[in-house]
């Protein structure tokens, strides 16, 4: 995946959030912490209370390397802004044509832990995660360590596909989807509430493939995405799915317990939002089965 030279977004910062401390619904990623995401499974409790964990070994050897050396930015750091302002190009346009207006969100870039506001705290192991209180994508750059070692799934495409996903729960944030799960979450039981969340996460992943569709095309080739990123992006997808994890953590697969999906649903919708570039094929929850039957 070329994107050194690409458009850098002008919505990234970095530090501490002054947050208020709040309780809201965590968004979280194209690919999960594997310490939250395990730690719902076996004890169904929601990730966004996994708060002041401690940090990975491996987040602490590199965090010098994703800091600012006089004044300039770390190559992680650049990279996920250009990724972030390839999303904005492309959601601006796709808002556009809908008579919508697109707003951005806030790239927030932190090290150990944060105060999302409106959400509360997170540490680095709660993975990278968006807030619809305060339209931020949060994000410990170390991930990208994490991504590469730990789920076997290195380049940069990979580390792109966790950001589109992410924005892609601000996309839904802005359509509505986002406050219509806020309010489910209240009258469901665990379980109906973990099929609408397997919907949501698949849905991400489909706006994931519905960016690097369009960033494919774009004349403007700040990005230059090839077969060889897609396969790449395919690779992380299928390293976590729900049924995955599970097996590989306890040996046995819980249906009932999945957020995220399995890695079937996972590639498929998002080389589904890849392949079409529509929106309009993207309603993973009436079709949320339709990734196992493919």
């Amino acid at each position: 995946m070329q994107w050194f030279g690409g458009r850098e977004s002008d919505n990234v910062e970095e530090g501490s959030s002054s947050g208020g401390g709040g309780r809201g619904l965590i968004f979280g990623g194209g690919i999960v912490g594997v310490i939250a995401t395990l730690f719902y499974i076996f004890t169904g409790i929601n990730p966004s209370k996994l708060f002041n964990a401690g940090l990975p070994d491996q987040s602490q050897i590199h965090q010098q390397q994703n800091r600012k050396v006089n004044g300039s930015l770390s190559r992680n750091e650049q990279f996920a802004s250009v990724v972030l302002a390839g999303t904005e190009d492309v959601w601006d346009s796709l808002f556009t044509t809908m008579g919508r207006t697109y707003v951005k969100p806030k790239l927030h870039l932190f090290q150990n832990e944060v105060d999302a506001e409106g959400c509360g705290y997170a540490s680095s192991a709660t993975g990278p995660f968006y807030c619809p209180a305060d339209q931020k994508v949060y994000l410990d750059l170390s991930f990208f360590d994490e991504l590469r070692n730990r789920f076997q799934s290195p380049g940069d495409a990979a580390a792109a596909y966790v950001i589109a996903h992410e924005v892609g729960h601000h996309v839904q944030n802005l359509l509505g989807v986002s406050a219509k799960m806020e309010q489910a979450r209240q009258q469901l039981s665990q379980t109906q509430y973990n099929k609408l969340s397997v919907a949501l996460e698949l849905q991400a992943d489909f706006y994931a493939g519905v960016w690097a569709h369009y960033e494919q095309q774009a004349k403007d080739k700040g990005i230059v995405i090839n077969r060889a990123d897609i396969d790449s992006a395919l690779v992380a997808a299928n390293a976590i799915g729900d049924d995955r994890l599970q097996q590989e953590n306890s040996g046995h697969v819980e249906p009932d317990s999945f957020t995220h999906g399995t890695s079937a649903q996972r590639m498929y919708w998002f080389k589904k939002g890849f392949d079409t570039g529509d929106m309009k094929q993207g309603n993973t929850f009436a079709n949320i089965r339709k990734g196992e039957e493919e």
